[in-house]
């Protein structure tokens, strides 16, 4: 029987102990960090020294895809399997890298010790086929030998970063920018500044009048949902950061936390400020490690020079925050799921209302934004409110960053002013189809969004614009398919990703992502059954009224708008 030495993680459990359950997560990651895993004894030592019941314990380790209860490879590997990477051949990688591992025999005979798992969006669509090794990123064609497999494959390709406008991604072209000192001197900061030296109501006034509404998908007012939270008597308020990005095909987030992290934790900081909060949450993808030791060394920085701690800017503002990294779980995405996890629990979404800013984390009136929607507060309150109207579309007012990828020349983030044309982002800007194909579709939206055909090219892409033509704008993801590419097989893939994603807290979106599979698993081996079509309709009508949270509710969009779109593809073939 092995025997660990407890030591370090005992001595690393110290710092936890006064957060209690809500070190959980941070306490099972420092588990794995030494051990591989998380062994039985680990476990059992967090349990007591949390106070939290073992098979509390065993339910978030098997609930989180990140953790592991059993012994695995000194090296892991996750291979993306989404459509983007789909398209670009991450099925051939998969099989590449088993046989590598099968079939590898060095000079000394060894064979590294590899587990290699098969996963869903990694946040790296723009340099598709991407893997994780060791939670970094590596392009899986760059890939020729175990040497580079066990060591990441080297480093990825930078990102393209371009647009018609550069608010939101002005420093993202910056190697330097993370650097506290850089970022200052560029105005960084100077939103911060000015923001304490207003009444909060005013910040927020601002932020109502901008017309600033979420970036993550749901859209909803930001300016509305702090002057809830405001309005909320009790002195104990939080602000959370929602970097939990997980739409297959969307990557923004990533960018931005690694290329530019201050501006999002300024934008963090007004917030906090102006609905009175003194303490703050960030929590990061599991995937994103280098996101994740971006913002920690950024919150390092910014303590150090008081744009956070005790009395900011010399004033009488004060706020702390504490970072959390998410563990491998979709539907932590959703903010009620993220505030479970934040508090040691599995992601289950809860019921609603009450609503976050009345009853959000730990009981308490909180404010949760995304990364991007933050990311434009410090922009609203340095240009003004009427500048920053003036970029976009009345209806739809500010900038827009869009995460192209699939068949295009040139995938990457494209930042614009809502109200472009799609014909204008995928053929102008991203240099239009890979050479020789043709526009087929889009999925817009990602996988809870829908697909576009070339009559939509002509789309703008602003909120009442895709609303009209019955399209989502979701988080902004595009992603391209050329004229060769199987649509079922596609509707296949987002199918299989939500019936593995759900958590199975409601039935409606617990067994109808299921059935769901099952019936485009029948489609994709061409057994069809005439019913099918109506059937797939059925159940994306239940899921939409009857799931609790918005991960069932559009489980079966993209699939119905390809019905729409191809109908024959749905209908049995007949054999001449």
């Amino acid at each position: 029987m092995v025997k660990f030495d407890l030591k370090p993680l005992s001595d690393s459990l110290l710092d936890f102990i006064p957060e209690g359950r809500s070190a959980l997560l941070p306490a099972l990651h420092a588990a794995q960090q030494l051990y591989g895993y998380i062994p039985e004894e680990a476990a059992h030592l967090i349990a007591d020294s949390l106070k939290v019941p073992l098979a509390d314990i065993y339910g978030v380790i098997d609930f989180y895809t990140l953790f592991f209860r059993e012994p695995v490879g000194e090296t892991v590997i996750h291979v993306c399997n989404d459509p983007a990477c789909a398209l670009a051949g991450s099925d051939t990688i998969m099989k590449v890298v088993n046989q590598k591992y099968m079939f590898n025999d060095s000079v000394e005979n060894f064979r590294p010790q590899i587990t290699i798992e098969r996963a869903p969006c990694l946040g790296l669509c723009e340099s598709a086929p991407a893997m994780l090794v060791q939670g970094k990123p590596a392009i899986g064609k760059n890939i020729t030998n175990w040497e580079e497999l066990i060591t990441g494959g080297g480093s990825p390709p930078q990102p393209i970063v371009s647009g018609d406008i550069e608010f939101l991604t002005a420093n993202c072209k910056n190697e330097h920018v993370t650097n506290l000192e850089v970022y200052v001197q560029g105005g960084g900061y100077s939103s911060l500044q000015y923001a304490l030296s207003i009444p909060p109501a005013e910040i927020i006034n601002q932020v109502k009048s901008s017309g600033l509404v979420g970036r993550g998908g749901a859209a909803f007012p930001t300016g509305v949902k702090w002057e809830g939270a405001a309005r909320e008597t009790d002195e104990t308020k939080y602000v959370v950061c929602n970097g939990d990005e997980a739409e297959p095909g969307t990557f923004k987030d990533r960018i931005l936390l690694e290329k530019d992290p201050h501006r999002i934790l300024e934008g963090m900081i007004i917030s906090a400020y102006a609905i009175g909060a003194k303490k703050g949450y960030f929590y990061i993808r599991g995937e994103y490690l280098i996101a994740y030791e971006r913002i920690i060394q950024a919150i390092d920085d910014a303590k150090s020079a008081n744009y956070l701690g005790k009395n900011i800017l010399g004033t009488e503002f004060s706020f702390e925050i504490e970072v959390r990294r998410g563990a491998g779980a979709y539907i932590c995405g959703e903010e009620t799921a993220l505030f479970e996890s934040i508090e040691g629990k599995r992601g289950f979404p809860r019921v609603k209302p009450p609503f976050p800013t009345v009853s959000g984390l730990f009981g308490k009136p909180t404010v949760i934004n995304n990364v991007e929607t933050l990311a434009n507060i410090p922009l609203i309150l340095s240009i003004g409110v009427e500048a920053y109207r003036s970029i976009g579309t009345e209806k739809s007012p500010g900038p827009k960053l869009f995460c192209v990828s699939g068949d295009v020349q040139r995938p990457g983030l494209y930042e614009v002013p809502f109200g472009v044309s799609l014909h204008h982002l995928i053929l102008d800007l991203a240099g239009g189809m890979k050479e020789g194909s043709t526009f087929h579709a889009a999925l817009i939206g990602g996988a809870a969004g829908a697909f576009a055909g070339e009559d939509h090219l002509n789309v703008m892409l602003s909120f009442e614009d895709l609303r009209s033509h019955g399209l989502p704008l979701g988080s902004g993801v595009i992603t391209v398919f050329d004229e060769s590419r199987d649509m079922i097989d596609i509707c296949h893939r987002l199918a299989h990703f939500f019936a593995d994603e759900s958590c199975g807290k409601c039935y409606p979106c617990q067994i109808g992502t299921k059935r769901q599979y099952e019936i485009l698993s029948r489609i994709n081996q061409n057994r069809i059954d005439p019913e099918d079509q109506q059937r797939l309709i059925d159940l994306a009508e239940t899921m939409t009224d009857t799931s609790l949270c918005g991960l069932g509710q559009t489980a079966g969009s993209a699939i119905v708008s390809a019905m729409k779109l191809w109908p024959h593809l749905f209908k049995p073939q007949t054999v001449v």
